[in-house]
Parts: C-alpha cells; sequence; structure tokens
C-alpha cells in the first residue's frame, strides 16, 4: 500500500518537482481539451492549456496551504473550484447549447491529481493524467466502437465482468475434497478463462475481420490456454465456412504450447530442458509450417480479406461449454491423484498421459520440480513429453468433434508428422 508523505511547507527545494509535475499534468491534459476545440469558429475556448495549468498547480499549492493554514484548507478550495466549473459550465451552455460536461469532469480531475502529485502520490497522479489526457483524445474513437455494439454484446460483457470480478473473489482459493484436489477458485478461474477466450475471439473477428481476427486470437490465446482456445475456435466452424484458414488458428494456437513447455521448463529445471529441447523444437517447427500453408491457402482464396461471417456470429458470451469443461477438469484432476497414489512413481507416465490430455502446464511444472528433489531426470523428461504429444492428440480429437471434418482432414497430416517427427528425434 502507497504511503502519503507529510508536506513540509518550510522546504520549498524539496516540493518544486511534485509543484512542478502538478503542472505539467495540468499542461498536458489541458493541451489535449485545447486542441480538441480547435475547429470552433471562435478563439474562445471553454478551459485551454492554460487554464488546466492553472488548476494543477492550484490543486497542489491547495496542499501547501492545508499544511500550513488548516486541513479544511483543500476542501474549501476545492468547493471553489466546482463552483467555478458550475458557472462555467451554465455560461457555456447558455452560449452553445452544448450539454457535455467532459471538460468541467477534466477540470476537476485535474484539480485533484495536483494535489495527488504534492501528497506523495507522484507516479499515480502521472500515470492517471497520461490516461485521463489519452480518453479525452480518443474521443471518436470510443464513441464509434461503442455505437457499433449490439445488445447482445453488452449482455455478454456484463455477465463476463460479473462472473469473474463478482463471483471468482467470493470462493475460497483453498484445496477441499477428497486427498485435496479439488479447489473452487482454481476449477471458477477455468470457467471465467474459457468463456473470456470466446468473448475474445468474438470481439476480434467483430472488428478485425474473421481473417485478421481468427489468427490475432490464436495467437493470444494460445499463449494462455491452447487446450480452452481449440475449444473456442473449433466452435466457429458453425459460423465461419473458412476450413483453411480455422486449421491455421488451431495449428497456431497449438504450436504455441510448445514454447510455454520449453520456458517453464527452462526456469525450473534447465537439464530437463537439454532433453526435451530437441522433440519439442521439431514439432514447433512441423506446426508452423502448417499454419503458413493453411494460412496462405486461406488469403490466396478469399477475394474480400475481411468478408463477414457466412453466419452470424452467436451469443459472445457462452458459458455452457465451459462448464463442460470444467466437469471435465474436475474428473481428469481426481483420475490423475488416483493414478500417482495408486502406482507411486511408477504412475508418472500415466500421470503424464492423462494429465497432459488436459493441462501440459500442471504436470510440466510438477515434473520439472520433481527432478530437482528425487525423480531422474530421463524420467520426468519423458513425462513432459508424453503429456505435449497427448496434449496434442487430444486438441486434435476434440478439434474433430467439433469442428468437424472438414477441417479435421487439414489438421491430421500436421498433427501426425509433428507426433512422428517429436518422437523420432525423442527416440534418437
Amino acid at each position: 500500500m502507497i504511503e502519503p508523505h507529510s508536506v513540509d511547507p518550510n522546504n520549498a527545494l524539496a516540493l518544486l518537482p511534485d509543484i512542478l509535475l502538478a503542472l505539467a499534468i495540468g499542461l498536458v491534459i489541458g493541451a489535449e481539451r485545447e486542441w480538441s476545440q480547435r475547429a470552433r469558429q471562435t478563439d474562445r475556448v471553454t478551459a485551454g492549456i492554460r487554464t488546466f495549468g492553472l488548476l494543477g498547480l492550484l490543486g497542489s499549492l491547495s496542499v501547501i496551504l492545508s499544511a500550513i493554514f488548516h486541513p479544511m484548507a483543500w476542501m474549501v478550495i476545492l468547493i471553489g473550484v466546482v463552483l467555478m466549473v458550475v458557472v462555467g459550465y451554465i455560461a457555456e451552455i447558455r452560449a452553445s447549447g452544448d450539454w457535455g460536461m467532459t471538460t468541467e469532469i477534466a477540470m476537476l480531475m485535474t484539480y485533484v491529481l495536483g494535489a495527488l502529485a504534492t501528497q506523495g502520490y507522484a507516479m499515480l497522479a502521472a500515470g492517471t493524467g497520461v490516461v485521463v489526457a489519452a480518453l479525452l483524445a480518443l474521443k471518436q474513437v470510443l464513441h464509434a466502437r461503442v455505437h457499433r455494439l449490439e445488445p447482445q454484446e453488452i449482455a455478454g460483457s456484463l455477465k463476463l465482468l460479473f462472473i469473474s470480478v463478482v463471483m471468482l473473489p467470493l470462493l475460497p482459493n483453498q484445496p477441499m475434497g477428497p486427498w485435496d484436489v479439488f479447489n473452487p477458485y482454481v476449477v471458477w478461474w477455468m470457467v471465467v478463462l474459457i468463456a473470456a477466450l470466446g468473448f475474445m475471439a468474438y470481439v476480434a473477428m467483430r472488428w478485425a475481420g474473421p481473417h485478421s481476427g481468427i489468427l490475432v486470437t490464436a495467437t493470444l490465446g494460445g499463449m494462455v490456454s491452447s487446450t480452452a482456445m481449440t475449444l473456442t475456435l473449433s466452435r466457429l466452424a458453425q459460423s465461419l465456412n473458412q476450413p483453411n484458414l480455422l486449421a491455421a488458428g488451431l495449428l497456431l494456437t497449438s504450436a504455441l504450447m510448445f514454447p510455454r513447455v520449453l520456458i517453464e521448463v527452462a526456469v525450473l529445471s534447465p537439464i530437463v530442458l537439454t532433453h526435451v529441447a530437441a522433440p519439442l523444437g521439431t514439432a514447433i517447427v512441423v506446426y508452423l509450417f502448417g499454419t503458413g500453408v493453411y494460412a496462405w491457402c486461406a488469403m490466396g482464396r478469399s477475394t474480400t480479406p475481411h468478408k463477414a461471417l457466412d453466419k452470424p456470429l452467436q451469443n459472445p458470451f457462452e458459458i455452457a461449454p465451459a462448464l463442460k469443461f470444467t466437469v471435465l477438469l474436475v474428473a481428469m484432476l481426481f483420475a490423475v491423484e488416483a493414478a500417482h497414489r495408486l502406482l507411486g512413481q511408477t504412475g508418472v507416465y500415466y500421470t503424464a498421459l492423462l494429465a497432459g490430455a488436459l493441462d501440459v502446464d500442471a504436470i510440466t511444472l510438477s515434473l520439472a520440480r520433481m527432478s530437482a528433489n528425487d525423480l531422474p531426470v530421463d524420467i520426468a523428461a519423458d513425462g513432459i513429453l508424453l503429456a505435449a504429444l497427448s496434449n496434442s492428440v487430444i486438441k486434435l480429437i476434440l478439434a474433430a468433434a467439433i469442428a468437424g471434418a472438414a477441417v479435421f482432414g487439414r489438421l491430421l497430416p500436421v498433427v501426425v508428422l509433428a507426433t512422428l517427427a517429436g518422437l523420432a528425434v525423442w527416440w534418437f
């Protein structure tokens, strides 16, 4: 927690940087306000760079005055600023008929930020000042985006915020149930993750078009969860008749799983990395080659790179698939723990195959950590490779079941080639 510092009015030199920062914040916000009103026929503006600069200074000096005279001095000056802003707002309405309050709110923000800069929150004040100026400058862009929103997009956004911001923090973040396997917070976090990835795919395709949207979403989602992203992209086959494009996205998101595994192993056990780098690196090359081929085919056969979807996009917020996947996750967690307890160290391979089918990161981190203790390095490396390959095969099966034969036929040769190539390098 950031603690404010006490203001010493007798040490003027120490206060000078904060006062100058308050002035700078006002000048930045004021410059944007004056620039935004440059198209007016008259030279008169509601509040320009000088007014905002003075407001920032006033906020800074009011803190000093509070330290000299009375703690309520800052509040008294704030009331005066509010009255001045209200009078200016009424005069502006009478002169131009413009009922907007953006400039007036920005004036009050400038005063408060100037006070924060002098009270010990210099970085917070500076960062907030930049955000305020950016929001003011992006007026046209933000308004255009909001006006393009559909009712289901607004509802989907609010539902996603509810399950993530409201529900998730309320769940206990501790293991419970048999063997302490079930963690409500972690399980619901997976629900939020999968629902958010689906919403991200919807937004990317809505704004960037199906071609750019899918590849961007595959890249971002693959960095978080390639399995969840596979489910998301596969479901798009129902509304997007672009099998080459979907195959490229699915291969790209799968390819990003391997670098993530290599990074995790490198951090926890560099010696294990020497065993898994070559086979996983080979699989990456094959996946990326397949991605490039299908992306080229998709672009080459389309005369309109940003054409609309063949069918309307479905509801941007779909929690049912996320819930189904979460049930599978919980079942798999219990299955993995049971195999580990029954078979001990000899059950590492079974555990890796089962866990990798659902979440390769968890088993990778576990095996890498265990290799630093009593687990042999070669067994840990073998388990990580089995988990990665198992995850790849499971994602292929999911894509086949959800996306259909057209996408599956394009994925199959690439996944088989990558798996065989990785196994060959691993064996030799």
